[in-house]
């Protein structure tokens, strides 16, 4: 938090200031060609499969290549934090920072969800966000972010010496545990950075801390993504509900979520391939014995 200030300016801090901004990663070249093709695709989905997720924990779903899927709202406002993995590659699991450095702190429609290294390619894409009206707020604000980690419970100790044991990250472990057969040591290793699903948030204009907002999300409104690759997905109904208040907590009130699997004629999605694995070499400027 760059709020205290010890050291003394510099003499020359003019000539030091007021540099435009670079972006890091102009993202023009993965721009996908494709949306218009999978928007006409969406229009003759049928479903094939759907879950619930209780409030204050989380199921595993597996969705094949070519098929879509949908975070539904049901009873009240909640927000769901998503793990995704390639299926049959539970090494290869979504990288929250590299997609936050590709598209931005929250994502929606076109934006794709890329995978850890060394394989760096695209699991999923959106494809339709019935809250892409909300835009951005005064305070910068915003769904779908991909800022926060999940809410957990070692952090939920180190703030509160409490132990509380429906956080996202244990619904999360304790899903791949109890229908994946992990064991639970290895499991929470591979639980990861989410999406935080219809969570509001960004950052204070003061100090840059990350903040949360009541969800606008309501009952009948829902994220789609596309399937770029064989998934397993986990989703948790976040304890905090619409996190309007706080998290970690049985405080406040929680709802549950709907996901629903859906198929379509291969006809609308001919042309489309899975997406390959990074063809980088990988010697890291090393020779390879």
């Amino acid at each position: 938090m760059k709020i205290k200030k010890f050291s003394k300016k510099p003499f020359d801090i003019e000539s030091r200031l007021g540099a435009d901004p670079v972006v890091c990663y102009p993202n023009a070249t993965i721009e996908d060609k494709n949306l218009s093709i999978l928007h006409l695709a969406r229009k003759n989905l049928i479903k094939k499969n759907e879950l619930i997720i209780p409030p204050r924990d989380a199921k595993t779903f597996e969705v094949k290549f070519g098929e879509f899927f949908r975070i539904e709202s049901l009873d009240g406002p909640q927000v769901g934090d998503l793990n995704l993995f390639s299926l049959n590659n539970l090494d290869e699991k979504f990288y929250s920072g590299k997609t936050r450095a590709l598209y931005g702190t929250h994502l929606s429609v076109g934006d794709k969800m890329f995978s850890s290294f060394p394989y760096l390619r695209s699991l999923a894409m959106i494809t339709w966000d019935t809250l892409d009206w909300y835009d951005y707020d005064k305070d910068g604000g915003s769904v779908h972010d991909v800022i926060g980690t999940r809410c957990d419970p070692y952090t939920s100790k180190l703030l509160s010496n409490n132990d509380y044991h429906y956080c996202c990250h244990s619904n999360l472990t304790r899903a791949l545990v109890k229908e994946k057969n992990i064991e639970l040591d290895e499991a929470e290793k591979i639980v990861h950075d989410v999406l935080n699903v219809f969570m509001l948030t960004g950052f204070t204009n003061d100090t840059k801390q990350y903040f949360m907002k009541a969800s606008p999300v309501r009952p009948g409104d829902y994220l789609e993504f596309f399937a770029e690759t064989d998934l397993l997905g986990v989703l948790s109904a976040c304890p905090g509900g619409d996190c309007g208040s706080e998290h970690s907590s049985d405080v406040a009130k929680c709802h549950p979520l709907k996901v629903t699997i859906w198929k379509v004629d291969k006809k609308f999605i001919k042309n489309l391939k899975p997406t390959n694995i990074s063809d980088y070499n990988r010697n890291h400027g090393l020779e390879r014995k």
